[in-house]
């Protein structure tokens, strides 16, 4: 499953308000400055902070931009 790129492009971090990344292998959307991994599911982001889980840095060097 991908996200379409104008869906990537209005989605913001509801912590930080910055760009989220795409992280297709875990159907997960990525804030990399507050470092957290918000999960899709069937399409749909969950952008809560109840929702999230914390990344550590050596999973976000894995991720591509």
């Amino acid at each position: 499953m991908t996200l379409p790129a104008n869906m990537l492009a209005i989605l913001a971090c509801p912590s930080c308000k910055g760009k989220l990344v795409w992280n297709g292998d875990k159907s997960e959307l990525i804030c990399r400055g507050e470092q957290l991994a918000y999960p899709v599911k069937e399409g749909i982001p969950a952008l809560l902070a109840s929702a999230a889980r914390e990344v550590s840095k050596e999973e976000l060097e894995q991720i591509k931009s």
